[in-house]
């Protein structure tokens, strides 16, 4: 497992795997070349399909900015490795090639170069969640010290940075009364979500509250606006938006959401390692499906659970968004992203409750959810895979204007 820096990323929207990672490949790939007169980018599968809507030309532009780059889009061709690829090339005044690499978007903000080691070695020796138990209860830790125990002493100022965005981003997507960016013509509803659910009775306002935050925050990411990946750009809004809604709900310090924030991160981070975090590769199971996961873990975790309860709240999280399928329409983190980002968030606070109604015993382990997780996605046709080929993207007209 790596550091939960990896995990959570501040950065701009609408997507960590297909804005965040190209922009970061195109940085690195011009400081190698930077003597280049003009470049060429060539993306493949997922990441050409929907790379438009997802402003991926945008991304790798800017990243080799001045220089002329031209940006090719091979949606039929997969390069080995990860459905999320890209070659690029540098070409001197005559024309001439002087310089190439692949990079693949492996999901979160993630990068791997083809031929190269890992960005990044691994921070915590745990190769499972029952290790993960195994060693919290030797040692009598809950889950939220782990990050402190395993990380350098910066881990708890990127955490408070995160915590500080996330609620930025809610605060942003709140006060905002727009029309999203990309061609849908979507108006925001975060605002007026959050106005109606104030007026409401207790028992529905719960629902309408957490649903606004999530819907301010997956909104600001679809405007472009900087937010926290947790996992991903596409699911940035769940964590948050249950954090808030605690926060709001009983007296917790910033230290508690914290702590919140840390136990959710590791939950994350064992997916990514054993499963996989990226839509083009395992769908939307893999981004919504886990940002319930991490975000029934913070809430088990407000509430007072126990490491099997925590444990058990992420598990019914991501165990019941299996399957789920990453068809956005127009390739754009819209349809039927940002609702997914609401209904997660309210399901995450459910599955705490029901974690925290029971012992904590279950027959379905975690680690069973991630790998099922995993082979069901690679199972998965690639229509229904981010690539907009198939499901809601082929079915839903959008000449409703």
């Amino acid at each position: 497992m790596k550091s939960l820096k990896e995990l959570f990323r501040i950065g701009h929207g609408p997507s960590s795997s297909h804005t965040m990672a190209p922009a970061r490949a195109a940085e690195l790939f011009r400081a190698r070349f930077p003597e280049a007169h003009r470049y060429e980018v060539t993306l493949y599968g997922s990441l050409a399909a929907t790379g438009k809507g997802h402003f991926t030309d945008r991304a790798v532009e800017q990243g080799l900015a001045p220089v002329e780059t031209a940006v090719l889009w091979k949606p039929d061709i997969t390069l080995p490795t990860h459905p999320n690829g890209m070659e690029f090339k540098a070409f001197d005044a005559k024309g001439a090639e002087t310089g190439s690499a692949r990079f693949y978007s492996t999901g979160g903000g993630a990068l791997k170069e083809e031929g190269a080691p890992d960005e990044v070695s691994e921070c915590y020796p745990f190769g499972s969640m029952a290790e993960i138990m195994t060693f919290c209860r030797k040692k009598g830790v809950p889950l939220w010290e782990l990050p402190r125990q395993f990380e350098p002493e910066d881990i708890q100022p990127h955490l408070n940075e995160c915590l500080k965005r996330m609620f930025a981003s809610i605060e942003a997507g709140l006060a905002a009364d727009s029309v999203l960016p990309g061609g849908l013509n979507l108006a925001r509803k975060a605002r007026s979500v959050y106005l109606k659910a104030r007026a409401l009775r207790k028992d529905i306002r719960r629902t309408g509250l957490i649903a606004a935050y999530a819907y301010a925050v997956a909104e600001e990411n679809a405007s472009l606006g900087v937010v926290v990946t947790a996992p991903t750009c596409g699911s940035c809004g769940v964590l948050p938006a249950v954090l808030r809604y605690c926060r709001e709900s009983r007296p917790l310090s910033n230290e508690e959401l914290c702590r919140a924030l840390a136990a959710a991160g590791v939950i994350g981070d064992i997916v990514k390692q054993n499963g996989s975090i990226s839509g083009a590769e395992v769908g939307c199971q893999g981004e919504i499906g886990v940002a319930c996961a991490m975000a029934a873990a913070a809430a088990a975790t407000i509430f007072g659970g126990t490491m099997p309860q925590i444990e058990y709240a992420a598990e019914i999280g991501l165990e019941h968004f299996l399957g789920l399928t990453c068809d956005p329409l127009l390739g754009l983190v819209q349809v039927p992203c940002i609702e997914r980002n609401a209904i997660a968030a309210n399901r995450a606070v459910v599955a705490a409750e029901m974690a925290l109604l029971s012992d904590g015993s279950h027959i379905v382990p975690f680690d069973t959810v991630i790998r099922t997780m995993l082979e069901t996605g690679r199972d998965m046709p690639s229509l229904y895979r981010e690539t907009s080929l198939g499901g809601l993207s082929k079915f839903t007209p959008l000449d409703r204007q």
